[in-house]
């Protein structure tokens, strides 16, 4: 009765069956496998949010560049303080204020942009520290006009800085400056910490959801072809059983 499944016709569908089963599985598992990657990537930022005292410092130097797997993390500077801006515009806890950058002249001579925490509107920043200081906060990359916040069409009053980036701050103060900043864990009284973002990318966004539904379409190719194989199976023997009793269609 099953014999029609060596005719070539069969060979052929066998085959394609044989190739794409294996295929929509592999493909499926790899979209899965990129779904996942972006849920532990987004875990791993949450995590590194809300740091700890027990979470592990390095030297700043050692953590840059920025990416996904130094943002978040607590680097350490040496050096002093000098020029102040205000980053207007920003939310924090459901209000409106501005962070307060304060460069930190490291040892090496360059600058490195420090948040050292957000103030309410109408309130006045705290004094610049004096003397040699070492900071330690949590690794950012620059921001970029897509960043969230950011006031990009200039036109701010002196004092004051729309997107902290190293792109921004060259044109303002004299040196070279670090391509990232931090955000100091504890705040200055009058003043709240700034908790980091997660990085670009790494967050359960539309492009993490497509993975998953491309994995469910995947596996259910993979069911439907073997669903479909079946099927003609068993068209193609109950045809070759009516063929037998002599009940062959005219």
């Amino acid at each position: 009765m099953y014999r029609f499944l060596l005719t070539p016709r069969w060979w052929g569908i066998n085959l394609f069956v044989v190739l794409a089963i294996p295929f929509c599985i592999f493909m499926g598992s790899w979209q899965l496998g990129r779904f996942e990657d972006r849920v532990d990537a987004h875990e791993t930022a949450q995590q590194r949010s809300a740091p700890d005292e027990q979470q592990t410092t390095a030297p700043l130097d050692e953590l840059l560049p920025v990416d996904k797997g130094t943002s978040g993390r607590l680097g350490t500077a040496r050096g002093r303080y000098g020029e102040q801006f205000l980053v207007p515009d920003r939310e924090l806890d459901g209000k409106r204020g501005s962070y307060v950058l304060t460069l930190l002249r490291t040892d090496g001579g360059k600058a490195l942009p420090v948040v050292r925490g957000w103030l309410p509107i109408s309130a006045e920043p705290p004094a610049v520290p004096t003397g040699e200081v070492t900071v330690t906060g949590a690794l950012q990359a620059s921001e970029t006009q897509s960043t969230e916040g950011v006031h990009a069409a200039g036109g701010l009053p002196s004092g004051q800085l729309g997107m902290i980036s190293a792109a921004t701050l060259v044109n303002l103060v004299p040196g070279d400056v670090y391509d990232a900043w931090i955000t100091l864990p504890v705040a200055p009284q009058g003043m709240q910490p700034v908790p980091p973002a997660a990085p670009q990318g790494s967050g359960l966004d539309l492009k993490a959801f497509q993975n998953l539904g491309y994995t469910l379409e995947w596996f259910a190719f993979a069911g439907f072809v073997l669903f479909m194989w079946f099927r003609l199976v068993r068209r193609e023997a109950e045809a070759a059983k009516d063929r037998a009793l002599g009940l062959d269609p005219v």
